[in-house]
């Protein structure tokens, strides 16, 4: 807890931590003086009384002499006792002023006697408060006992407490609140420079970063020379992080061309290599001919979907003037029914459940797009799923926005893999073979048609289960 706090001090500014500074320090000063100064008061108070008492004792004590008891009437609140102290034991001579429970004045008797020497004892009696007591012994075996409450000392000091809580709090919050106002005033400047400096930082200088080679460094100064120091430094990495995020374009760039010339290479070799079976009889065979040309057209057909794929995304990262959608209104309820048809016809190993309200959902969207998002999701989660795992498809809207929830109950998304999961080329599974794992663009098209229709598209789900959440506008274009 006190490391916590002042790693919470360290991170307020030189003013605050001044200002907080000085009112720790005259908070402990106050206390100090309040401590002594209550102590001393208490001190002289009770020597007083003490005083009293020897004084009102000396009168007492030869009374008792002459006549076995103190027969003057003691102050009001007062109590005297005299008792024969021999061998350990102490009575009480009758009549006398005790209180009901005065086993503390007989101890104190019974103390002096064997101290032989006067004694003064501060004791709280059952029922009537705190009482200073004093002993003195009138003759041997004679011991004399005197109580005075000590009512009107502690209520002198609780009011002195009192009083001193009250000015040495309000002294207190005048020197913390009118030297924080000091400590701004003269502290102004650097906050100012501080100010332009990340007003600096504000631009993107990342055109002009070599007009700029300013290092600072050091760590002395306090919290405002720190923040300047910051701002300098935090200008000159928001040229370092543009210049950062430019590379790394760069570097997505150049990996999204090398993936998609790998991607590419497979079919192509497979057509070359069948291309270059027709050169042998064995391939000219009727059988023979009609299982290569099926295995041509088939890899042609590949190229041209992760062509298509390829090209509607970067239609869609260019932004282009003439959109790579087509918007008409479209109910997404039978869009999800006809995408659910054509799962269940292509992947009957995978039952599928369909729950949405009986209503239209009407939207204005491109048909063809929202369904290639909904045909994506739905074989992502038959590919990376084993044999009889349940699909569900759920359409919800409320509040404006309509959301489809495609969910499956297979091992779910790693979370290592989540980040990536939309990016081009991912696969969660390495090893998955590009037949049956697809060219890992699916997951990215759905996500970019998806945001090209304003909406957004999540990851939801956990080891177990994998739920993708589609939101759409529900407000027409």
């Amino acid at each position: 807890m006190i490391r916590r706090w002042w790693r919470a001090h360290r991170g307020l500014r030189l003013g605050t931590r001044l200002a907080l500074g000085l009112g720790v320090l005259s908070l402990v000063v106050f206390a100090v003086v309040g401590t002594v100064l209550t102590a001393s008061m208490r001190d002289y108070l009770e020597r007083q009384l003490a005083d009293q008492m020897k004084l009102v004792q000396a009168v007492q004590s030869k009374d008792a002499a002459a006549h076995g008891t103190v027969r003057r009437k003691p102050y009001y609140g007062w109590y005297t006792a005299v008792y024969d102290v021999s061998g350990g034991s102490a009575d009480l001579r009758t009549p006398a002023e005790v209180p009901a429970d005065s086993r503390a004045l007989t101890d104190l008797a019974r103390t002096t006697a064997r101290a032989e020497e006067d004694l003064t004892r501060t004791v709280r009696i059952d029922g009537h408060g705190p009482y200073l007591l004093r002993a003195c012994e009138v003759e041997p075996g004679v011991v004399l006992v005197s109580a005075a409450p000590m009512g009107d000392v502690e209520d002198t000091v609780d009011r002195l407490i009192a009083v001193q809580a009250v000015v040495f709090g309000l002294a207190l919050l005048a020197l913390v609140l009118f030297g924080r106002r000091m400590l701004r005033r003269g502290l102004k400047p650097l906050s100012d420079m501080a100010g332009t400096a990340h007003g600096i930082a504000s631009h993107d200088l990342s055109e002009s970063a070599a007009r700029l080679p300013l290092r600072v460094d050091g760590r002395d100064g306090g919290r405002e020379v720190a923040e300047l120091r910051t701002a300098f430094n935090t200008m000159l990495e928001h040229i370092d992080a543009s210049l950062a995020v430019r590379a790394e374009s760069e570097q997505r760039l150049r990996r999204f061309v090398a993936d998609a010339s790998h991607e590419l290479r497979t079919p192509l070799m497979s057509v070359r290599g069948y291309a270059d079976l027709f050169r042998y009889a064995a391939a000219n065979e009727p059988g023979e001919r009609e299982r290569h040309l099926a295995r041509l057209r088939a890899e042609a057909a590949r190229m041209g979907v992760l062509l298509d794929d390829l090209l509607l995304l970067a239609r869609l990262d260019a932004a282009e003037v003439e959109a790579p959608l087509r918007w008409e209104d479209a109910d997404l309820t039978e869009l999800v029914r006809q995408a659910a048809d054509a799962f269940r016809a292509g992947h009957p190993e995978h039952p599928l459940t369909v729950t949405a309200g009986p209503a239209a959902v009407r939207l204005r969207v491109d048909p063809q797009r929202i369904r290639q998002v909904l045909d994506n999701l739905l074989t992502n989660a038959a590919v990376h799923t084993p044999r009889g795992t349940k699909v569900s498809v759920t359409v919800m809207a409320a509040d404006g926005r309509v959301t489809v929830a495609v969910a499956d109950a297979g091992p779910g998304v790693p979370a290592a893999d989540r980040e990536r999961i939309f990016d081009r080329f991912y696969r969660v599974d390495k090893a998955r073979s590009r037949d049956r794992g697809g060219s890992g663009l699916g997951l990215c098209v759905a996500a970019s048609l998806v945001r090209a229709h304003g909406g957004t598209i999540a990851l939801d789900g956990e080891p177990g289960a994998t739920v993708f959440t589609v939101t759409l506008p529900a407000a027409a274009r």
